[in-house]
Protein backbone atom coordinates (compact mmCIF):
# COMPACT_ATOMS: atom_id res chain seq x y z
CA UNK A 1 0.00 0.00 0.00
CA UNK A 2 1.42 3.11 -0.90
CA UNK A 3 3.18 5.30 2.39
CA UNK A 4 0.10 7.88 1.47
CA UNK A 5 -2.60 5.13 2.37
CA UNK A 6 -1.04 3.57 5.03
CA UNK A 7 -2.23 5.71 7.99
CA UNK A 8 -5.36 6.45 6.35
CA UNK A 9 -6.55 2.60 5.99
CA UNK A 10 -7.21 2.52 10.01
CA UNK A 11 -9.63 5.31 10.29
CA UNK A 12 -13.18 4.69 10.26
CA UNK A 13 -15.11 5.73 7.52
CA UNK A 14 -18.87 7.02 8.21
CA UNK A 15 -21.06 6.47 5.61
CA UNK A 16 -25.19 6.71 6.58
CA UNK A 17 -28.58 6.92 5.24
CA UNK A 18 -28.39 4.25 2.84
CA UNK A 19 -30.36 1.22 2.81
CA UNK A 20 -27.86 -1.40 1.13
CA UNK A 21 -25.62 -3.68 3.47
CA UNK A 22 -22.60 -3.67 0.72
CA UNK A 23 -21.97 -0.64 -0.52
CA UNK A 24 -20.44 -0.38 -4.25
CA UNK A 25 -18.52 2.55 -5.65
CA UNK A 26 -18.37 3.32 -9.21
CA UNK A 27 -14.71 5.31 -9.76
CA UNK A 28 -14.24 6.20 -13.62
CA UNK A 29 -10.38 6.38 -14.40
CA UNK A 30 -9.67 3.85 -10.99
CA UNK A 31 -6.95 2.12 -12.42
CA UNK A 32 -4.13 5.04 -11.65
CA UNK A 33 -2.89 7.82 -9.55
CA UNK A 34 -5.87 9.45 -7.70
CA UNK A 35 -8.63 6.72 -8.84
CA UNK A 36 -6.39 3.89 -7.71
CA UNK A 37 -6.00 5.91 -4.22
CA UNK A 38 -9.56 6.60 -3.97
CA UNK A 39 -10.36 2.68 -4.77
CA UNK A 40 -7.82 1.35 -2.56
CA UNK A 41 -9.22 3.60 0.46
CA UNK A 42 -12.86 2.84 -0.05
CA UNK A 43 -12.32 -0.97 -0.26
CA UNK A 44 -10.31 -0.68 3.06
CA UNK A 45 -13.99 0.86 4.40
CA UNK A 46 -15.49 -2.16 2.65
CA UNK A 47 -16.72 -1.65 -0.06
CA UNK A 48 -16.93 -3.27 -3.54
CA UNK A 49 -15.65 -1.40 -6.92
CA UNK A 50 -16.36 -1.00 -10.11
CA UNK A 51 -13.17 -0.34 -11.27
CA UNK A 52 -13.43 1.52 -14.93
CA UNK A 53 -10.66 2.32 -17.12
CA UNK A 54 -9.73 2.94 -20.54
CA UNK A 55 -6.43 2.34 -22.21
CA UNK A 56 -4.80 1.42 -18.49
CA UNK A 57 -5.74 -2.48 -18.64
CA UNK A 58 -2.75 -3.70 -17.07
CA UNK A 59 -2.92 -1.19 -14.13
CA UNK A 60 -6.46 -2.16 -13.65
CA UNK A 61 -5.98 -6.41 -13.55
CA UNK A 62 -3.42 -5.81 -11.00
CA UNK A 63 -5.40 -3.12 -9.07
CA UNK A 64 -8.08 -5.65 -9.20
CA UNK A 65 -5.64 -8.50 -8.17
CA UNK A 66 -4.67 -6.43 -5.15
CA UNK A 67 -8.40 -5.58 -4.26
CA UNK A 68 -8.91 -9.21 -4.19
CA UNK A 69 -6.18 -10.99 -2.51
CA UNK A 70 -6.71 -8.30 0.18
CA UNK A 71 -10.42 -8.62 0.74
CA UNK A 72 -11.49 -11.77 -0.88
CA UNK A 73 -15.29 -11.23 0.58
CA UNK A 74 -15.93 -8.04 -1.14
CA UNK A 75 -16.41 -7.59 -5.44
CA UNK A 76 -14.01 -5.61 -7.41
CA UNK A 77 -15.13 -6.14 -11.21
CA UNK A 78 -13.36 -4.35 -14.12
CA UNK A 79 -15.22 -2.14 -16.82
CA UNK A 80 -13.73 -0.82 -19.96
CA UNK A 81 -15.42 2.08 -21.50
CA UNK A 82 -13.64 5.04 -23.83
CA UNK A 83 -15.23 8.04 -21.92
CA UNK A 84 -14.44 9.80 -25.49
CA UNK A 85 -17.21 7.47 -27.40
CA UNK A 86 -21.01 8.63 -25.90
CA UNK A 87 -22.65 5.26 -26.86
CA UNK A 88 -20.16 3.87 -24.47
CA UNK A 89 -20.34 6.20 -21.61
CA UNK A 90 -24.28 5.68 -21.97
CA UNK A 91 -23.45 1.62 -21.58
CA UNK A 92 -21.02 2.22 -18.14
CA UNK A 93 -23.57 2.51 -15.15
CA UNK A 94 -26.01 0.05 -16.95
CA UNK A 95 -23.25 -2.92 -17.26
CA UNK A 96 -22.08 -2.45 -13.73
CA UNK A 97 -25.18 -2.37 -12.56
CA UNK A 98 -25.84 -5.95 -14.54
CA UNK A 99 -22.92 -7.25 -12.96
CA UNK A 100 -22.74 -5.50 -9.48
CA UNK A 101 -26.56 -5.37 -8.47
CA UNK A 102 -26.70 -1.58 -7.52
CA UNK A 103 -23.90 1.65 -7.20
CA UNK A 104 -24.19 3.49 -3.87
CA UNK A 105 -21.09 5.69 -5.17
CA UNK A 106 -20.10 7.38 -8.35
CA UNK A 107 -16.93 9.19 -8.65
CA UNK A 108 -15.78 11.09 -11.38
CA UNK A 109 -12.74 10.87 -11.06
CA UNK A 110 -11.08 10.42 -15.34
CA UNK A 111 -9.88 13.14 -16.91
CA UNK A 112 -7.61 14.44 -19.57
CA UNK A 113 -5.35 17.33 -18.97
CA UNK A 114 -3.79 18.74 -22.28
CA UNK A 115 -1.93 22.03 -22.64
CA UNK A 116 -3.13 24.22 -25.17
CA UNK A 117 -4.30 28.36 -25.71
CA UNK A 118 -7.05 29.28 -26.95
CA UNK A 119 -5.90 30.15 -30.21
CA UNK A 120 -4.26 26.62 -30.58
CA UNK A 121 -6.89 24.58 -29.43
CA UNK A 122 -8.63 22.63 -32.74
CA UNK A 123 -12.31 21.12 -32.83
CA UNK A 124 -10.75 17.69 -32.27
CA UNK A 125 -8.63 18.76 -28.74
CA UNK A 126 -11.82 20.48 -27.78
CA UNK A 127 -14.29 17.62 -28.84
CA UNK A 128 -11.60 15.60 -26.42
CA UNK A 129 -11.45 17.18 -23.85
CA UNK A 130 -14.69 18.19 -23.08
CA UNK A 131 -15.86 14.70 -24.03
CA UNK A 132 -14.20 13.15 -21.30
CA UNK A 133 -13.82 15.52 -18.56
CA UNK A 134 -17.42 16.84 -18.97
CA UNK A 135 -19.92 15.23 -20.96
CA UNK A 136 -19.09 11.93 -19.54
CA UNK A 137 -19.54 12.73 -16.34
CA UNK A 138 -22.88 14.68 -17.32
CA UNK A 139 -23.97 11.32 -18.89
CA UNK A 140 -23.27 9.52 -15.81
CA UNK A 141 -24.73 11.52 -13.03
CA UNK A 142 -28.09 11.57 -15.57
CA UNK A 143 -27.63 7.82 -15.38
CA UNK A 144 -27.04 7.40 -12.01
CA UNK A 145 -30.52 9.54 -11.42
CA UNK A 146 -32.24 7.80 -13.73
CA UNK A 147 -31.45 4.17 -13.17
CA UNK A 148 -30.29 4.27 -8.91
CA UNK A 149 -32.04 7.10 -8.29
CA UNK A 150 -30.54 7.37 -4.32
CA UNK A 151 -26.77 7.42 -3.47
CA UNK A 152 -24.33 10.33 -3.61
CA UNK A 153 -22.06 11.62 -6.78
CA UNK A 154 -18.77 13.29 -6.42
CA UNK A 155 -17.09 14.88 -9.05
CA UNK A 156 -13.30 15.88 -9.06
CA UNK A 157 -12.11 19.44 -10.15
CA UNK A 158 -9.67 21.06 -10.55
CA UNK A 159 -8.22 24.22 -8.72
CA UNK A 160 -7.68 26.12 -11.74
CA UNK A 161 -11.67 26.72 -12.46
CA UNK A 162 -11.25 29.62 -9.84
CA UNK A 163 -8.66 31.70 -12.76
CA UNK A 164 -9.06 32.59 -16.23
CA UNK A 165 -5.86 31.57 -17.24
CA UNK A 166 -5.47 30.18 -20.74
CA UNK A 167 -2.76 27.96 -20.95
CA UNK A 168 -4.99 25.01 -20.61
CA UNK A 169 -8.18 26.54 -21.89
CA UNK A 170 -10.24 23.41 -23.11
CA UNK A 171 -9.20 21.70 -19.49
CA UNK A 172 -10.31 24.94 -17.97
CA UNK A 173 -13.25 25.21 -19.18
CA UNK A 174 -14.76 21.41 -18.72
CA UNK A 175 -13.91 21.89 -15.64
CA UNK A 176 -15.67 24.87 -15.01
CA UNK A 177 -18.91 23.45 -16.41
CA UNK A 178 -18.45 20.14 -14.45
CA UNK A 179 -18.89 22.71 -11.54
CA UNK A 180 -21.66 24.26 -12.47
CA UNK A 181 -23.35 21.32 -13.79
CA UNK A 182 -22.74 19.80 -10.08
CA UNK A 183 -24.53 22.51 -8.38
CA UNK A 184 -27.31 21.82 -10.82
CA UNK A 185 -27.50 18.24 -10.32
CA UNK A 186 -26.97 18.93 -6.48
CA UNK A 187 -30.44 21.40 -6.87
CA UNK A 188 -32.94 18.79 -9.18
CA UNK A 189 -31.85 15.02 -7.25
CA UNK A 190 -32.12 15.76 -3.63
CA UNK A 191 -32.75 14.84 -1.37
CA UNK A 192 -31.99 11.60 -2.19
CA UNK A 193 -29.01 11.83 -4.33
CA UNK A 194 -26.29 14.35 -2.86
CA UNK A 195 -23.94 15.87 -5.36
CA UNK A 196 -20.77 17.20 -4.47
CA UNK A 197 -17.27 18.38 -5.48
CA UNK A 198 -13.52 18.01 -4.93
CA UNK A 199 -10.84 20.57 -6.38
CA UNK A 200 -7.12 19.23 -5.73
CA UNK A 201 -4.62 21.30 -6.48
CA UNK A 202 -1.00 20.28 -5.84
CA UNK A 203 -1.22 16.57 -5.48
CA UNK A 204 1.05 14.26 -7.71
CA UNK A 205 3.52 15.17 -10.51
CA UNK A 206 2.90 14.55 -14.03
CA UNK A 207 3.91 11.54 -15.13
CA UNK A 208 7.00 12.51 -17.09
CA UNK A 209 7.92 14.89 -13.95
CA UNK A 210 9.64 14.30 -10.41
CA UNK A 211 8.77 15.74 -6.96
CA UNK A 212 10.58 18.83 -7.17
CA UNK A 213 8.27 19.83 -10.23
CA UNK A 214 5.74 20.32 -7.30
CA UNK A 215 7.89 21.99 -4.61
CA UNK A 216 8.82 24.30 -6.54
CA UNK A 217 5.36 25.48 -7.49
CA UNK A 218 4.65 24.79 -3.67
CA UNK A 219 6.69 28.33 -3.19
CA UNK A 220 3.78 29.99 -4.41
CA UNK A 221 0.58 28.78 -2.41
CA UNK A 222 -0.38 29.30 1.17
CA UNK A 223 0.69 25.93 2.66
CA UNK A 224 4.45 26.14 0.84
CA UNK A 225 3.71 22.55 -0.17
CA UNK A 226 2.26 19.92 -2.13
CA UNK A 227 -0.64 17.93 -0.39
CA UNK A 228 -0.76 14.20 -2.24
CA UNK A 229 -2.85 11.73 -1.61
CA UNK A 230 -3.88 12.12 1.92
CA UNK A 231 -5.92 15.23 1.94
CA UNK A 232 -7.81 14.24 -0.85
CA UNK A 233 -9.31 11.23 1.24
CA UNK A 234 -9.87 13.15 3.80
CA UNK A 235 -12.21 15.49 1.65
CA UNK A 236 -13.67 12.31 0.57
CA UNK A 237 -14.41 11.17 3.95
CA UNK A 238 -15.95 14.49 4.87
CA UNK A 239 -18.24 14.45 2.04
CA UNK A 240 -19.22 10.70 2.51
CA UNK A 241 -20.15 11.04 6.17
CA UNK A 242 -21.86 14.38 5.97
CA UNK A 243 -25.71 13.71 4.99
CA UNK A 244 -26.75 17.41 4.92
CA UNK A 245 -23.88 18.05 2.29
CA UNK A 246 -24.66 19.06 -1.15
CA UNK A 247 -24.33 21.18 -3.89
CA UNK A 248 -20.93 22.02 -2.43
CA UNK A 249 -16.95 22.03 -3.83
CA UNK A 250 -14.55 21.37 -1.53
CA UNK A 251 -10.41 22.98 -2.56
CA UNK A 252 -8.08 20.50 -1.83
CA UNK A 253 -5.57 22.66 -2.34
CA UNK A 254 -3.55 24.11 0.39
CA UNK A 255 -4.73 27.82 -1.03
CA UNK A 256 -3.97 27.65 -4.52
CA UNK A 257 -7.35 29.43 -4.98
CA UNK A 258 -6.79 32.07 -2.86
CA UNK A 259 -5.21 33.33 -5.71
CA UNK A 260 -1.36 33.15 -4.54
CA UNK A 261 -0.18 31.61 -7.88
CA UNK A 262 1.25 34.13 -10.79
Amino acid sequence: MPKELEANSSQTLIFEGYPHMTKTALITGAAKRIGKAISLHLAAQGWNIAIHFNSSENEALLLQNELKTSYPHQHFELFRADLNNSFEVEALIPQVLKDMNNIDLLVNNASIFEKANLTNTDTGFLDRQMNINFKAPFILTRDFARLIKEGLIINFLDTRIVNNKSNFAAYSLSKKALWEMTKMAALEFGPNIRVNAIAPGLTLPPEEKGDEYLLKLAENIAMKRPGGLYPILKSLNYILSNDYLTGQLLYCDGGENLGLTS
